[in-house]
């Protein structure tokens, strides 16, 4: 049987003679070139730190699975990684990490490859100042957002949306594909968002700049929103604060302006705000059953206080858990939220303009 053909850097490995090799198909042969085209196509791309990873298919994986089965101690992926990583080093002045900036796999069968930019993610907090804007992108359910007669050929229920408005300068700023936003809960379409701002991370994908002054990343936002949207307290942040924010139950202030079929006097008014403290059982609202679970939920109304009243309309304040449909707290939503204002009153009650005005850390 003749020998395995093995190359130069395979020899310290596997004996055998010197030519085509037919453990790394030449891969390793490969690597100054390899890493000069792979810089190259970084060359856009501000990074530090980078990984090198390889898979294995067709031929090649068939002989790493040979030499395993022979009992031959050799890794190819694991070589060709240490040397791919150790030829950009030299050349870029770049680090490997477990944690890159971007990450590189090769395909050792035909030497091509691909890379994985790491998404930047940035804490914020943003005040929505206006109302009928939706929090994040509204495709029109008609067309699926590719246009159509309902949408004026839009593809979106509503003209813009608190993330495009974010992510559309950070997407310019960053030179990214795109820009996520995720938000600690979400306020009506038609609610404003005022006090203190809600917290968000929006996760950038794809992005060619990776080290702006956030300073002056906020100013841009601000201004390319117009005074409808403001973003404020931009830092960096991670994926796992993604998961914390979307976790955390925070409580929320709200003000409504209720709207009573009748008048009643501000005592018997704030006396039934008293008792309308404390557990809340509500069903999903009606005017979201088509896109959310009918489901029972249990949250807590912390306080309630009149701001102002005059004949049937109040202006009242509300505390309470993340969760809790303030306008179905005010009305009952025919039964489906109970205890309510509306069956504490025993009067219809509807809430015709709400404002969430602190969203509290946890």
């Amino acid at each position: 049987m003749m020998p395995m053909k093995v190359c130069e850097v395979c020899r310290s490995f596997v004996n055998g003679e010197e030519g085509d090799c037919e453990i790394c198909c030449n891969a390793l042969l490969y690597i100054p070139q390899l890493a000069l085209k792979v810089l190259e196509e970084l060359k856009d791309y501000e990074f530090e730190t980078f990984q090198v990873g390889c898979r294995l298919r067709g031929s090649a994986r068939a002989i790493s699975e040979l030499l395993k089965f022979k009992g031959v101690d050799y890794d190819i992926k694991r070589v060709f990684n240490d040397l791919m990583s150790t030829k950009i080093e030299s050349l870029s002045l770049k680090r490997r990490s477990l944690k890159p900036d971007i990450n590189i796999v090769f395909d050792l069968e035909d030497l091509s490859f691909e890379k994985n930019v790491a998404p930047i993610y940035i804490y914020g907090r943003y005040i929505k100042r206006v109302r009928n804007i939706s929090q994040t992108r509204w495709l029109c359910k008609n067309c699926g957002g590719v246009g159509c007669e309902v949408c004026s050929y839009v593809g979106k229920k509503y003209p813009s949306s608190v993330e495009e408005m974010i992510s559309e300068p950070l997407k310019e700023l960053f030179k990214a594909k795109d820009a996520i936003l995720h938000g600690a809960g979400r306020e009506d379409v038609d609610a404003r968002m005022l006090g203190n701002g809600r917290p968000f991370v929006a996760e950038i994908v794809d992005p060619k700049k990776r080290y702006l002054n956030l300073g002056l990343v906020e100013e841009y936002i601000n201004k390319y929103c117009k005074g409808k949207v403001k973003v404020l307290n931009l830092r960096y942040s991670t994926h796992s604060e993604v998961e914390k924010i979307k976790q955390e139950r925070h409580k929320k202030l709200y003000r409504a302006k209720v709207v009573l079929s009748q008048d009643v006097d501000e005592e018997t008014l704030k006396r039934a705000l008293e008792e309308l403290k404390g557990e809340i059982h509500q069903k999903t609202p009606t005017r979201v059953l088509n896109r959310r679970s009918d489901l029972l939920r249990i949250r807590k109304l912390y306080d309630a206080k009149v701001i102002l009243k005059r004949k049937n309309i109040a202006v009242i304040s509300f505390l309470a858990d993340a969760g809790l449909y303030i306008k179905e707290l005010v009305s009952g939503d025919n039964g489906r939220t109970q205890p309510s204002l509306a069956e504490m009153l025993k009067v219809d009650a509807k809430v015709e303009k709400l404002d969430v005005i602190d969203v509290f850390e946890v």
